[in-house]
């Protein structure tokens, strides 16, 4: 084996033909995002994820919701996470940030639209999706979905598929604005649903609201009879996300 002197991978192994063995070597960054994901989030609980369209305009009403939604539940003690990037991403730190508790954005290095906002106090930068989606499950007590494209309908999906498996803790997945996601939800009900693709049970996995005062009604009903925090087999269960 040869090495290279590439600053981005130090002495990194090549083969005979000059083809770098850069998978293997992937493994040390995976690790380092995981390490470092844990080490600063793991006073941030309770906190709950917040997801939507990184396209929304400032003054869309989407937008203006969703800041409030996290104005009002870092008043009440969450501490808010977003991707970090513009659009109802900026809002939900913005809202954070003006509350009294963390504003954290878990950001995505990408060729286009990813840009960081201005309203983080913890921020993390992620090469990876996968690590970057296990921060956003791991230390949230709620799951708030805004309207949003493919981005956020994979971070519905992924929370969805986790507590339908047992592979995550049974948390409120939140979805603001009934008009916009109805069509996605009839689809769920009269296809999934009579097609024997999901049960008619995990609809209830499901929760709609419209306004901040909704958001935190379901979240504390939820926990009425229980703690934000893990229990002893929760833990166990988030261990093996």
């Amino acid at each position: 084996m040869k090495k290279t002197n590439r600053p981005d991978l130090p002495d990194a192994p090549v083969n005979a033909d000059g083809t770098l063995i850069r998978e293997s070597w992937k493994v040390f960054q995976i690790m380092a995002e995981f390490v470092e994901g844990f080490e600063r989030l793991a006073t941030i609980k309770p906190s709950v994820s917040i997801f939507g369209s990184s396209r929304t305009l400032s003054d869309h009403p989407d937008y203006l919701n969703a800041e409030i939604i996290a104005r009002s539940l870092s008043d009440a003690g969450f501490s808010i996470v977003s991707g970090g990037g513009p659009g109802i991403m900026e809002a939900a730190n913005k809202g954070g940030k003006a509350g009294k508790s963390p504003s954290i954005g878990l950001n995505i290095m990408l060729p286009k639209e990813q840009m960081p906002n201005d309203y983080q106090e913890i921020e993390l930068n992620f090469r990876h999706f996968f690590t970057r989606k296990v921060m956003f499950v791991k230390y949230a007590s709620a799951y708030v979905v805004c309207p949003g494209g493919f981005g956020t309908l994979d971070e519905m999906a992924e929370i969805l598929t986790l507590v339908e498996t047992g592979k995550s803790r049974h948390i409120p997945i939140i979805l603001v604005n009934r008009a916009f996601w109805s069509g996605l939800l009839d689809w769920f009900e009269n296809t999934l649903v009579r097609q024997g693709m999901i049960n008619a049970e995990d609809l209830k996995l499901i929760s709609i609201a419209e306004t901040a005062e909704e958001v935190l009604q379901i979240i504390f009903d939820h926990y009425e009879d229980r703690d934000f925090e893990p229990s002893l087999q929760e833990q166990e269960i988030l261990l093996q996300l």
